[in-house]
């Protein structure tokens, strides 16, 4: 009984990661139909944020001069770790979608970087037809290895969190038998 209301939270569980992740490739989407000077707006006043929260955070005495020199340097940076990040994202969505057909963790890992790096050519193939944007070979290596980071990094959160739960039960299961014992 315990095992099939588990199964029907995995797959529900499943089930909105898959709404998600297809809810994420249309961000994607809509972030890489903008048009050059759209996109460029958007990260840097995203690393303009950043320098802004950076200063206030530190106390530095910078005048708005320098703040600019500042994101001008740090704003392809910032381009380029929002890419990886999104598909960092899109690949563990994907990952926990996959997790209804019930594929082994390696499998599904493989399978979930795989369906990313597929969807990074999609996304520049697409990016072809935006004005002033082009589609790189890099970007789809750069969105690919974000999405194989993002991989590992999830991998390695459930791995602790599947550790944790061990030991917790171990430490549970001991006093559980005593107190049968006294029964």
């Amino acid at each position: 009984m315990n095992k099939l209301i588990r199964n029907e939270k995995a797959g529900k569980w499943s089930s909105a990661a898959g709404f998600l992740a297809i809810l994420w490739m249309g961000v994607i989407f809509f972030f890489s139909a903008q048009a050059d000077e759209e996109s460029t707006a958007v990260s840097g006043g995203v690393s303009y944020r950043l320098v802004g929260i950076t200063r206030l955070f530190l106390r530095l005495n910078i005048d708005e001069e320098q703040i600019r020199e500042i994101v001008n340097a740090i704003e392809g940076f910032v381009r380029k770790s929002a890419h990886m990040a999104e598909f960092a994202v899109l690949a563990v969505l994907l990952y926990l979608w996959i997790d209804r057909w019930k594929v082994v963790r390696a499998q599904r890992a493989c399978a979930a970087v795989i369906f990313a790096a597929l969807y990074a050519c999609s996304d520049e193939i697409h990016q072809l037809f935006v004005p002033g944007r082009a589609g790189r070979i890099f970007d789809v290596m750069l969105d690919s290895l974000g999405a194989l980071t993002g991989m590992v990094l999830f991998l390695l959160l459930e791995q602790i969190v599947m550790l944790i739960r061990r030991r917790k039960h171990k430490a549970d299961r001991p006093a559980d038998a005593s107190e049968a014992d006294r029964d």
